[in-house]
């Protein structure tokens, strides 16, 4: 027989059976398809040596006037700014309290501090300046509350055992209180007060609820060389270069002080809140679907007047806002429901509002993203895309998506793109990990999908960096950026992707695998001799295995592998079936392949 070609259709397709994925590819990790040909995804490398408290949720890069480069990281306990090299702690400062002997020691390494109505939680953190030591222990540094015993007294660990017992020492100093921390996970809330008035029986707590508690999120942008940071349901701060990386950010004045998200609007330079407040200052009045926007060009202007295009709109459709992003020529807003497009118009009304699509809406705050005028999104159970109509976006792996997802920490999932292989990539969580712990991929132009276990909690284009900045997060790890005392464990390490061939020096294990080839026709077998590859780019040792089969329900197969480098011709190999699969596959350092056109022998080998 003459030789027979094997090249699987790009993408992968996991609504298919084997069987009837012929043609195709059915599985895989760290492959994507770029020009029509699959091939191991490239390499990362640490881009900040050190890693930094807690779970990066949003990251935001951008240069300021005098040329320097800075990248923004919001986590769940932290607000991070990176310049050339080093993150620095900007983490806003919500109190400052003159204390007098506060300190109560016990010759352990337990500190009871005392400050009436201190307002502070377990993890929160606190610094302390201008203190004497007591019982040989220096209290002039940063503590990460152990535990809170009551409004008037938290307990912090020192590095050390004190040397004895005082209750009430110190001296005056000060302690500085940064603001409070979030939820690093998105959790299903229970108990009293979590459902619907009247559901369930009078006095009972529920345990069964639609309710969230949403993870600590950030929404980060720049105005002008200034960083616009916000909290989720809390309030937005602001940090210059011109101030310095020692300085913290503060919050912006006049400002809302509890929003959903915020976003600088294009090219008329408005700050513009979303789920923001009725009365600004009262964060009893937060309304999930108002946006608030400032006068044009200032910050720090809410209140709208006739001299000034500070003003209001609210959404009708959906119960929160939940997205937003810069499109052309608009803004687009998400709700839990349904898609908006705010368009500026000029005074008096300064901004239009109108409705764009229903039963669209977006899966969290960062979920969606926009290419050159088009946006795509991942919503509750399928992807979409808006180029001036709202559209569904086919998916040859939206089952293995949505039936896999933890539903709850969906809204954490991320968006990006990289534009060096026309990708937008949604990371997130798979059922039974409340992390992030996967990726979806598709590449818009050849309008194909991958999967895999790339698990990366933000990530941004080369723009201002050479190349993309992603986060991961390792919930076991103690973050080595500062020193913190008492400091938990969750960190989150910043790597410069597509560089090299490895995962920060690791292997990265990669595969993508076949539907079946059919080799025999009635009840004839084959027998496949030889493999002769065709492989572009490759680096290092790469496997194939081969698994032959008799029917496609087979409970028994027989694998064969065999493996090439760059300068082999063909490998040899005996395999008899009615069908077989091909997994591809690498798994050591160094390794690089791009796949072409394989070639196989076969040959009729009779009936059974």
């Amino acid at each position: 027989m003459p030789l027979i070609n094997f090249r699987p259709a790009p993408g992968i397709n996991k609504e298919v059976t084997d069987y009837t994925g012929q043609g195709k590819w059915t599985d895989g990790d760290m492959v994507r398809f770029f020009q029509g040909s699959a091939q191991k995804i490239k390499g990362w490398e640490r881009f900040i040596s050190t890693t930094l408290v807690g779970v990066v949720r949003d990251q935001h890069a951008w240069v300021a006037l005098d040329g320097t480069r800075y990248s923004a990281f919001g986590t769940d306990r932290k607000l991070y700014v990176h310049e050339e090299g080093r993150a620095y702690d900007i983490t806003p400062i919500r109190e400052t309290q003159a204390l007098t002997n506060p300190f109560t020691t016990n010759a352990t390494t337990s500190v009871v501090v005392t400050d009436t109505s201190h307002g502070a939680s377990k993890g929160d953190f606190v610094t302390f300046d201008s203190f004497s030591a007591i019982d040989g222990l220096d209290m002039n540094k940063e503590f990460e509350i152990t535990s809170v015993a009551n409004n008037n007294a938290y307990v912090v660990t020192a590095t050390s055992a004190a040397s004895g017992s005082t209750s009430g020492g110190g001296g005056s100093g000060n302690a500085k209180y940064q603001i409070s921390i979030g939820p690093e996970l998105s959790t299903s809330a229970f108990g009293w007060g979590t459902d619907t008035w009247g559901a369930g029986g009078w006095g009972s707590p529920s345990t069964v609820s639609n309710v969230t508690l949403e993870a600590r999120q950030w929404s980060l942008d720049n105005f002008g060389e200034k960083l616009v940071a916000t909290v989720l349901n809390g309030g937005a701060f602001e940090w210059s270069p011109s101030t310095g990386v020692s300085t913290r950010a503060t919050a912006i004045s006049g400002a809302p002080t509890a929003s959903r998200l915020s976003l600088v609007s294009t090219p008329d330079r408005h700050l513009v809140f979303f789920g923001t407040e009725k009365t600004i200052g009262t964060t009893s009045s937060q309304d999930d679907l108002l946006l608030r926007f400032s006068d044009q060009e200032d910050i720090t202007t809410y209140q709208p007047t006739a001299e000034n295009t500070a003003g209001s709109l609210r959404i009708a459709d959906g119960s929160r806002i939940v997205a937003a992003e810069r499109s052309r020529g608009q803004i687009l807003v998400w709700t839990d429901t349904s898609l908006h497009g705010l368009q500026f118009i000029g005074p008096p009304f300064t901004f239009g509002l109108r409705q764009l699509g229903q039963n669209c809406g977006i899966v969290g705050i960062h979920a969606g993203v926009d290419i050159n005028g088009v946006s795509y999104w991942m919503s509750q159970d399928s992807f979409f895309l808006y180029d001036g109509t709202v559209k569904k976006l086919p998916c040859t792996v939206e089952q293995f998506i949505f039936n896999n997802i933890n539903v709850t920490g969906a809204e954490n999932a991320f968006a990006g793109h990289n534009g060096e292989f026309n990708e937008i990539m949604w990371f997130y969580p798979r059922t039974g990990s409340d992390q992030i712990n996967a990726i979806v991929a598709y590449n818009y132009l050849e309008q194909t999908w991958w999967t895999g276990t790339l698990s990366r909690t933000t990530w941004i284009d080369r723009e201002v960096y050479e190349n993309p900045i992603a986060t991961e997060y390792d919930s076991t790890a103690t973050a080595n950026n500062e020193v913190i005392s008492g400091l938990t464990d969750g960190a989150s390490s910043v790597f410069l992707h597509e560089t090299g061939n490895n995962g920060d020096g690791a292997a990265i294990t990669a595969f993508v695998k076949s539907g079946v080839v059919q080799i025999g026709e009635g009840n004839e077998f084959s027998f496949v001799s030889k493999l002769i590859p065709d492989i572009e780019d490759q680096a290092g040792v790469l496997n194939a295995k081969l698994e032959f089969k008799n029917y496609p329900n087979n409970s028994t197969s027989v694998t064969k592998t065999v493996s090439f480098q760059d300068n082999t011709d063909f490998v040899s190999l005996r395999g008899r079936g009615r069908e077989f699969t091909v997994n591809v596959v690498s798994n050591t350092t160094g390794t690089a392949w791009r796949l072409g056109t394989q070639r196989f022998d076969i040959q009729p080998d009779g009936r059974r």
